[in-house]
C-alpha cells in the first residue's frame, strides 16, 4: 500500500495544472462537448500513455540496469525543463 500511494501522489501532483490537465479543462468550458465524453476521452488517453511509461520503464530496467535511471529521469526532465524556458524567452522576444 506504501509503493501504491507513493507513485499516486507523486503522479497526481506532478498532473496538477500541467498541459495536459489545462487542455482538458478547455475541452470541459467549451460547453459543445458532454463533459462525460471529455472525462472519458482524457482519462483513457492517460491510461494509455501511463501503460506506455510502464512498459517503457520495464524496458528500460531489463536493458539500461547498469545505469542510474533516476539520474537519467532528473537529467530528462532538466533538458524539458530548460527547453521550456528557452521557448518562453523565445516567444517573449518575437
Amino acid at each position: 500500500m506504501n509503493a501504491f500511494l507513493t507513485v499516486f501522489l507523486s503522479v497526481f501532483l506532478a498532473e496538477l495544472g500541467d498541459k495536459t490537465q489545462l487542455a482538458t479543462l478547455l475541452f470541459a468550458a467549451e460547453g459543445e462537448r458532454s463533459r462525460g465524453l471529455v472525462f472519458v476521452a482524457a482519462a483513457s488517453a492517460l491510461v494509455a500513455s501511463t501503460a506506455l511509461a510502464v512498459l517503457l520503464g520495464g524496458a528500460a530496467e531489463r536493458y539500461l540496469s547498469a545505469l542510474p535511471l533516476r539520474l537519467i529521469a532528473g537529467i530528462g526532465f532538466m533538458v524539458i525543463g530548460a527547453l521550456i524556458v528557452i521557448e518562453h524567452f523565445a516567444r517573449a522576444g518575437a
